[in-house]
């Protein structure tokens, strides 16, 4: 039972489910209808990263000791041997679901798979390389949804927002991050460019994910309700994480600030799906 529960941890079912709610999203503004295949695409999505996560921690075991002793790797909870044939099988489980959705769902897959591994392995520790990766990844689940469904057109603002704001997260993660990757010599924006460009950094994407996330409603793409729960729901949140960044925070706190812009993602969600509807 240990394992199985290590196994589960170790894919971080949060972060998963919020890349297979980005090509439920994907799927639902392409307004085709097609959710056996929607479904596919973000099962396939939920291995994917299932793999990703289990191979990031399987790469990170000496660094997530400092920064992450929790984990199940470094706190022993499974085996490093346990973790890879997870990672394997859980791959190519998603790139078979993928091959029976379509031809450019598959690819996607293909894609997707191969520069997560790539990002684990070497483009993690990079100068903003691996977080541009991340950040493509995650904007790819939502047109993976509108390519399932057969119409990826609506998908491409969505796609832009969250490129810009999972970027800008990334970059948080590195400050949150940043005692652990020095001490180990992880090349990130925080430790060769230093702390505070990494936070200027942040703090423009942050903004201009402010000013993104408005205009699709300002365009007529979606209807009023989407801009009022991204005013009185979206924003607020972020900008009680920008002060807070402002100042000196330890690794816990900034971890804390990244996850809490995550189950902010989720109001804008609700935002797309409401402003679509009442459209």
């Amino acid at each position: 039972m240990s394992q199985l529960k290590g196994l589960y941890k170790i894919s971080r079912p949060l972060s998963t489910l919020s890349g297979a709610l980005s090509v439920l999203l994907g799927g639902y503004v392409a307004g085709t209808g097609q959710w056996g295949d929607i479904f596919l695409a973000a099962l396939a999505t939920i291995l994917i990263s299932s793999s990703a996560n289990a191979w990031n921690d399987y790469m990170d075991i000496e660094i997530d000791k400092i920064n992450q002793p929790q984990r199940p790797l470094p706190s022993g909870m499974i085996s490093p041997r346990a973790a890879v044939i997870f990672a394997v099988i859980t791959a190519i489980l998603s790139l078979i679901i993928a091959a029976f959705i379509n031809q450019t769902a598959f690819i996607i897959a293909v894609i997707s798979t191969i520069l997560l591994f790539l990002y684990s392995w070497k483009l993690k520790s990079t100068v903003l390389l691996g977080n541009f990766t991340v950040a493509f990844i995650s904007a790819l689940s939502v047109m993976f949804g509108g390519v399932a469904a057969g119409n990826i057109r609506p998908t491409i603002w969505l796609a832009v927002i969250i490129f810009v704001a999972i970027l800008g997260r990334e970059i948080l993660k590195t400050l949150a991050d940043y005692d652990g990757d020095l001490r180990q010599k992880c090349r990130t924006i925080s430790t060769v460019w230093g702390r505070r460009s990494a936070r200027i950094i942040f703090y423009i994407l942050a903004l201009l994910t402010i000013g993104l996330m408005l205009l699709p409603y300002m365009f007529r793409v979606y209807a009023p309700i989407y801009a009022y729960l991204v005013i009185f729901g979206v924003y607020p949140v972020i900008l009680y994480i920008l002060v807070k960044v402002s100042r000196e925070r330890t690794g816990a706190q900034l971890e804390r600030l990244s996850q809490l812009m995550k189950y902010d993602f989720f109001i804008w969600f609700l935002a797309v799906i409401l402003g679509t509807q009442f459209m």
